[in-house]
C-alpha cells in the first residue's frame, strides 16, 4: 500500500476535504486530456501515411517518436536528479504541472510550421516535445494523485484518474478522427502527391495540411487554458521536511526496480495489442478496418470500465447500498456512454446484439474485483492471472469467440497502472518524485513490445500465436503482484 513521504509535511489546510476535492477535479481533468492527445496518435498515422506515402514501418514512427520521448524525458530527469537533486522537491509538483502542461502546448504549436512545410521528421520533432511535456506532466502528476489524500485510498484515486484517462482514449479517436477527416478535411487547398494528384482519405475526401494543423492548435489553446487552471487554483503544498539530496537514491529501493519492470511490460503490452488490434480483428473475422475501429473502442473502454470500478472498490466508500449493485451500475453506464460514442460514429450500423459476449466478461469482471478485496497486490495478480488466462484462450479459439475474449482483455489491465505505481512508489519517503522518472521512463515498453509482437507475427504468419509476446509480459505482472512488490527493509 502506497504511503506518503516520510520527508513530506502536509500542512493542516490542505488536509481540509474541499481543498482536496477541488485539486482532484483539476487533476482528472490533466489525466483526460493526456489521455485525448496522446491516442490521436491512431489517427495521426493513417493520416501522415498518406500524406507522405510512407510505409507500413515509416509510419509507425509516430508511435517511436512519442515513446521515446517519455523514455528520454524521464531519463533526463533521473541524471539530473541523481546529480543536482530532484527538480520536483526543488520546484514543487505545481510547477513542475505547469512545465509540462507549456512544452506539451508548444509541441503542439509545432504542428502548424511541419504541416506547412510538408516534412515528416519536422512532425516527428513536433510529437517528441508534446511528448516530453507529457512525461514531465505525468511525473508530477501521478505521484501528487497517491499523496494528496489518504494512503489507504491511493490507489482509488490513481484508478478514479485512470479512469477518466481513459474516457479521453475512448472518445479520441471518434473526436480526432471527425475533425482530421471530416470538419477539417475541406478546409484550405488539398494536398497533392508525388504525382501532382490530390490525396484523399477512404471516404474520397480531399485532405488538407489545416486538417492536422487546426486541431493541434486546438490543443495548444487547451493545454494553455489548463495551465492557467492549474495556476491560480489552491493546490495543496507537500513540503520537504529533509534536505534535498543527490544521487540515485531511488534505485536503492528493491520494489521500485521491480517496478520499472513492470511498467514497462505493462505498457508494451497494453500499447501491443491495442496498436495490433484492427488488423488482427481483421484477419481473424474478415471485417474491414472501417468496422474493425469500433471493436477498438470496446477495448480502450473496458479499461475506463475497469478504472471506476477500480476507483470504487479501493475506496474507502461508506455507501449503504450493496457493492455488487454499485458495481454493476458503474459498469452499465459506462458500457452504455462507449456504445453510444461507438453508435453515434457508425451511424448506429453497430447492432446491440454485437455486444451482449462483453456482457459476460463484465460480469467476470466484477467476480475478480470482490476477489481482491480491496488490494492493490492481490487485484493486480488476480487480474494478471485471468489475462492470461483469456491470451490462452484467444489462441485456442478462432472467430468472434477469439475477437471478445482478446478484446476482454481492456478490462482486466483497467486497474494495472495505478496499482503498480502505487505500489512501486510506496514508502520511498524523499525519493518518491525520483521514483516517479524512472516508472516513467518504463514506458518505453510501448515503442519495444509492441514492434517484438509485430516480428513475431511475421515470423508465424498472423497475429493470432503473436499474443504469447503479451502473455509473457502479464505473467511478470502476476510475480510482481503476488510478491514482487513487497517493501524490504
Amino acid at each position: 500500500m502506497a504511503s506518503i513521504p516520510s520527508s513530506i509535511e502536509v500542512p493542516d489546510s490542505s488536509r481540509t476535504t474541499t481543498t482536496h476535492k477541488k485539486a482532484l477535479s483539476v487533476l482528472t481533468t490533466l489525466f483526460f486530456m493526456w489521455g485525448l492527445i496522446a491516442v490521436m496518435n491512431d489517427i495521426l498515422i493513417p493520416y501522415l501515411k498518406k500524406m507522405f506515402e510512407l510505409s507500413r514501418a515509416g509510419s509507425m514512427m509516430v508511435q517511436m517518436a512519442f515513446f521515446t520521448a517519455y523514455f528520454t524525458g524521464s531519463l533526463l530527469y533521473f541524471l539530473i536528479s541523481s546529480r543536482r537533486g530532484d527538480p520536483i522537491e526543488k520546484i514543487g509538483y505545481k510547477n513542475g504541472m505547469l512545465l509540462g502542461l507549456f512544452t506539451a502546448a508548444f509541441g503542439c504549436l509545432l504542428f502548424y510550421p511541419a504541416a506547412e512545410l510538408k516534412l515528416y521528421g519536422f512532425f516527428l520533432v513536433a510529437l517528441f516535445i508534446l511528448a516530453l511535456g507529457l512525461a514531465l506532466l505525468q511525473i508530477a502528476a501521478n505521484p501528487y494523485v497517491a499523496i494528496i489524500g489518504p494512503p489507504a485510498t491511493a490507489s482509488s484515486r490513481l484508478n478514479l484518474a485512470q479512469g477518466v484517462n481513459s474516457l479521453g482514449t475512448t472518445l479520441g479517436p471518434i473526436v480526432g478522427g471527425y475533425f482530421i477527416f471530416h470538419f477539417f478535411a475541406t478546409w484550405g487547398e488539398p494536398l497533392l502527391n508525388r504525382a501532382g494528384e490530390i490525396i484523399r482519405t477512404d471516404t474520397g475526401m480531399p485532405m488538407t495540411v489545416a486538417a492536422v494543423q487546426l486541431p493541434y492548435i486546438a490543443f495548444a489553446v487547451l493545454f494553455l487554458i489548463l495551465a492557467a487552471l492549474v495556476k491560480f487554483t489552491e493546490l495543496p503544498t507537500f513540503a520537504q521536511t529533509g534536505k534535498i539530496e543527490k544521487g540515485a537514491g531511488a534505485l536503492r529501493h528493491r520494489h521500485l526496480v521491480l517496478g520499472m519492470a513492470a511498467i514497462f511490460f505493462y505498457v508494451g503490452a497494453e500499447v501491443s495489442i491495442g496498436s495490433l488490434l484492427i488488423n488482427y480483428i481483421h484477419e481473424l473475422v474478415g471485417i474491414p478496418e472501417t468496422q474493425a475501429k469500433s471493436y477498438l473502442a470496446f477495448y480502450w473502454g473496458g479499461l475506463m470500465i475497469g478504472r471506476f470500478l477500480g476507483a470504487y472498490t479501493l475506496s474507502d466508500s461508506q455507501l449503504k447500498v450493496s457493492p455488487w449493485l454499485v458495481m454493476a451500475g458503474i459498469s452499465l453506464l459506462t458500457l452504455l456512454v462507449i456504445y453510444t460514442a461507438v453508435a453515434l460514429e457508425s451511424g448506429f450500423s453497430f447492432p446491440v446484439s454485437q455486444v451482449l459476449p462483453f456482457l459476460f466478461f463484465i460480469a467476470l469482471n466484477l467476480v475478480a474485483f470482490r476477489l481482491g478485496r480491496n488490494n492493490p497486490a492481490k487485484t493486480l495478480y488476480i487480474f494478471s492471472l485471468i489475462v492470461m488466462g483469456l491470451i490462452v484462450a484467444a489462441m485456442l479459439l478462432d472467430g468472434y469467440a477469439a475477437l471478445w475474449t482478446v478484446i476482454s482483455i481492456g478490462l482486466f489491465i483497467s486497474i494495472m497502472w495505478s496499482n503498480i505505481f502505487t505500489l512501486a512508489i510506496a514508502d520511498l519517503g524523499k525519493d518518491t518524485a525520483q521514483g516517479s522518472s524512472l516508472l516513467m521512463m518504463s514506458v518505453l515498453g510501448g515503442a519495444l513490445v509492441p514492434l517484438l509482437q509485430g516480428y513475431v507475427a511475421d515470423l508465424v504468419g498472423g497475429y493470432h500465436y503473436s499474443f504469447f509476446v503479451p502473455l509473457l509480459c502479464y505473467v511478470y505482472l502476476f510475480y510482481y503482484g503476488l510478491k514482487g512488490h513487497k517493501v524490504v527493509r
